[in-house]
């Protein structure tokens, strides 16, 4: 099942946001295979300020505790995560609905 996970950083955290990148993306690599989609949200200056993740998990519960894993959540980085189950209509441009 497809869960979007909206993580959105806490003000002024950038230089946490840094030293916790490293072992961020090691997260990411782990669970490659569940992965869709994963990038940064940027700001209007075009600086991280969140995370976008889509990902393919068995159920709710997965996805809560992989979002609870990822070393950016785990240094406090987030003001807030939201997760929702996601439906694809269009996926690179053509309908899959």
């Amino acid at each position: 099942m497809l869960f979007s996970i909206i993580c959105t950083d806490k003000p002024g955290r950038i230089e946490l946001r840094q030293s916790t990148r490293p072992a961020h993306l090691e997260h990411l690599q782990a669970h490659q295979g569940k992965l869709v989609e994963a990038g940064p949200s940027l700001d209007a200056e075009g600086k991280p300020c969140g995370s976008l993740l889509l990902v393919d998990m068995a159920d709710r519960a997965e996805a809560e505790a992989f979002a609870a894993a990822d070393p950016y959540a785990k240094a406090g980085l987030f003001e807030s995560v939201v997760i929702r189950p996601y439906r694809a209509v269009f996926k690179d441009g053509k309908s899959v609905a």
